[in-house]
Order: structure tokens, then sequence, then C-alpha cells
């Protein structure tokens, strides 16, 4: 057994040692070796070690290194070493992380991890937290907890009467909400299409004064950090609107939640602590490895009212936290543990170092464009940055031949109501030589297509 962690270990370390010097995007080669791992399965059983090795052959080659310094096609971030690390033993360890009673020590920095957080992004402190998937399940759990305590103090229990004949719930979000929103509402049986939409500015912030009434029984769901410009909605004004009302303010904060933790830019989501709930991922700006999403939520009794789950043979919680009682999961394994390691190598002043570059490479990659005479579409608030560079058919084959190039990825985005380029920069490793590195190769692809276009 030994050797095959060995061998596991040999290659993981080398993947991870090549990566940053590899073409980012996977070529055909790889994508058509693909086939190898695709026959009948075999009678017999293999040797563990063959096993490893096919992966790593046929695998290795074909994945996206998202990991790179240079990738800045989704705001996914990287995985520091010593997340990775600790992600490992967190397998070895093997805890099915659901009970405080029969998993202590998971438990424990799962509830030590949420206590740093809430006091490195300023939230509540008597907030709960679930340690969940990723942003979608985030904004699912904390939702869930919205619908509950909504319809709670309209005097209906949704959880044992279901939301046949409930009194309805009104649902207000911004025109650019996130798709995963629509998904957790969906999922939530309040619908993807029952949603009054707010008009935003040209940055993507919700317009507080095309802002409707508000109801009693409302749900708002606001952002912090649109997915194009980076900007925040007027959170604070929607919270203060909201008051003496019957509802639940959300904050949809799947990477800008970060920013709170930085002096310099915490000001955009001024009074964002007078929200309800906020749903962020730790894979993307805490840079920790698949998957690690969280919901914060300011009442813990909705959150668990909407996620505990009882049986005869589980133990209920007492002294301890029972962590499944704020996931949708009973079962799962312990996220805490990488979250846990990657804080308490950083401390606070590693995080808001971290948020601090990869929002003054934004600034750069914008600078960058802007000198050489593109347009840069948005205020680069944070670390996003979208630019343009002339017609659709000329920004489609630029990022295409940047892509193959392989120095950098970069995505495409509708904005404004035109096909455009955006930069997420979100990695631990990204400094301002791979910006200079990546824009080099972007700029001079612009210009060879723009000379023939």
């Amino acid at each position: 057994m030994d050797q095959v962690y060995q061998k596991a270990f040999h290659m993981a370390t080398q993947y991870m040692e090549q990566a940053n010097d590899a073409p980012i995007q996977v070529n055909d080669t790889a994508r058509n070796n693909l086939k190898n791992l695709d026959f009948d399965l075999q009678q017999d059983s293999v040797d563990p070690s063959q096993v490893i090795d096919e992966l790593h052959q046929w695998v290795s080659p074909a994945t996206m290194k998202m990991g790179s310094p240079r990738f800045f096609g989704f705001v996914i971030g990287g995985a520091y070493p010593v997340s990775v690390a600790a992600n490992w033993l967190g397998t070895a360890w093997d805890q099915n992380t659901g009970l405080e009673k029969t998993t202590p020590a998971v438990a424990k920095l799962e509830a030590v991890s949420a206590r740093w957080m809430l006091d490195l992004l300023g939230l509540p402190a008597e907030s709960a937290t679930a340690f969940v998937t990723g942003a979608t399940v985030a904004n699912f759990t904390a939702l869930a907890a919205a619908r509950n305590q909504v319809l709670n103090r309209a005097g209906w229990d949704v959880e044992a009467d279901g939301l046949i004949g409930a009194p309805p719930i009104h649902i207000i979000i911004s025109e650019e909400s996130h798709p995963t929103v629509y998904k957790s509402l969906a999922m939530l049986g309040l619908g993807r299409n029952r949603v009054i939409k707010v008009p935003v500015d040209d940055q993507g912030r919700m317009d507080t004064q095309q802002f409707p009434e508000i109801q009693d029984n409302t749900i708002i769901i606001t952002q912090a950090g649109n997915i194009n410009s980076g900007s925040f909605d007027p959170i604070v004004e929607i919270c203060q609107r909201a008051e003496g009302k019957n509802t639940w303010v959300h904050v949809d904060g799947a990477f800008g939640l970060w920013a709170m933790a930085s002096a310099k830019h915490k000001h955009l989501g001024a009074g964002l602590r007078q929200a309800d709930s906020w749903a962020t991922d730790a894979h993307k700006w805490l840079n920790v490895p698949y998957d690690s999403g969280l919901a914060f939520v300011k009442h813990p009794h909705a959150l668990k009212a909407a996620m505990a789950i009882t049986a005869s043979y589980l133990p209920s919680e007492n002294a301890g936290r029972n962590p499944s009682d704020y996931t949708p999961e009973l079962s799962r394994r312990a996220r805490g543990i990488d979250v846990y390691a990657v804080l308490r190598q950083l401390g606070k002043s590693g995080v808001e170092e971290l948020v601090d570059r990869c929002c003054a490479c934004a600034v750069h990659f914008a600078e960058t464009f802007k000198q050489a005479g593109y347009e840069v579409m948005n205020e680069v608030v944070l670390n996003q940055v979208v630019v343009c560079f002339g017609s659709e058919q000329a920004n489609l084959k630029i990022l295409d031949l940047v892509q193959k190039e392989g120095t950098c990825w970069v995505g495409q985005t509708i904005w404004k109501n035109r096909l455009a380029m955006r930069i997420s920069v979100s990695n631990w490793q990204t400094d301002f030589a791979a910006v200079d590195q990546s824009a080099k190769v972007i700029l001079q692809t612009a210009r060879d297509v723009l000379a023939t276009d």
C-alpha cells in the first residue's frame, strides 16, 4: 500500500512543479488520448499501481492548468501548497464530517475556521457557518434559511407543511444576478421566473432609484462582486429600506466577499454586515482545493431549522457543534481542514495581501490595455477586467488564438450587450510579471488580428 501512496505523491508533486511552465490549454492529442480510459470493465482486479500509472499517463496531460498564475478565465483561484497538503491529510483521515461526537477533531477545525472567517470578513460573530460544495449550494443553503424564517414570521412552518398553501414570498434580485441564484431559487421551489428584477447602472450595480417598494414576506438577493465588473450593489441602503418589514437580505459574494478582508477594498461592501446571510467560495479567492463553498447566516436558528437532521441512531448536538446541522449533506468530507490550513498560514495580513495584490494586478492589466489604445469597459474596482478589441468577430478570434497559444487563458463575456474578453485575477501566484507576460501575448495577438481584420 505504501508503494501506491508514494507513487501518487511523486506524480502529483511532479505535476505541480511542471504545471506553471506547461501550456494552459488542453491540446488535441491529450484530449484524443482520453479514449484510452474508455473500455468495458474487466472481470478481474488489477494492481493499484497500474491504475495510478494509467491515470497519470492519460489524465494529467489532459487537464487545464487552472492553478497557473496566468489562468484568468474564471474566478477560481488555485490552491496554496499548504491547502493541498492539508487536503491530502484530510483524505487520509477519511472523516465523515457530520457529527461532533464521532469526528471531534475536524468538527473543531470547522468551528475555529468559521470563527476566524467571521472576524476576518467583519460579519456578525453570532452567525452560523455552513461548509458546502460551492457558491451554488452556499446560496441555496442561505436562501433555505431565508425561506424558513420569512415564512415562519408569516405564521407558516415550511419545513413541516411545505410550500403548497403557504403565503407568497416576494423575491427581489438584480438584473445581473448570477445564474446560480436562479438555480437555487428553483431548487427551493421559489421559481426562476417569479422574481422582481431591479435594473442596474453602467457598472452592474442595482439602481436604487428604480428599486421596487419592499413588501412583507420578501427575500432580497444582492451581489458583492459583479461577475463582470467586480462592483458591489448598494447593500447598506437596501438593508435600510428593508428595516421594519418581514424581509431577509442575502448577499451573493462568491468572490467579492473576500474584499472585506482588505482595509483598502472593504469600503466596497460598507454596511454589508447588516444583511442576514452571505455566500462565498473559499476555492476562489482563499485558494483552497475544491470543493469549499461557505454560507454565513446571521440567524443560526433559521439555518438549523432548514438543515438539521434527526434520527434515532444519530447523537444530538449538546456541548459540541454538529456540522451536519448547518449543511444539506449528512455525509461529506471535512472541508474545514483546507480552510483552517490556509488561514493559519496566512493570518489576516496574508489574506489582505492576497486580495490587494490580485486587485493591483487587475489594475495593471487595465492600464496596459488602455495605454495600448483598447477599451476597458468597466471601472476596475476589484479583480475583474473587461476589455474590448473591436468587433465581435475580432474579439472571438483574439480569444481563440490566445487560449490556443497557451501562455495564459482568458474568458469571454457579454457585457453591456457586447462580446468582450474578461480577465479574472484571483490566483495566489499571480504577480505583475505574470500580468506582463500575459498582456504581451494578448496585445500581440490583438495587433495581428486587427491588422488583417
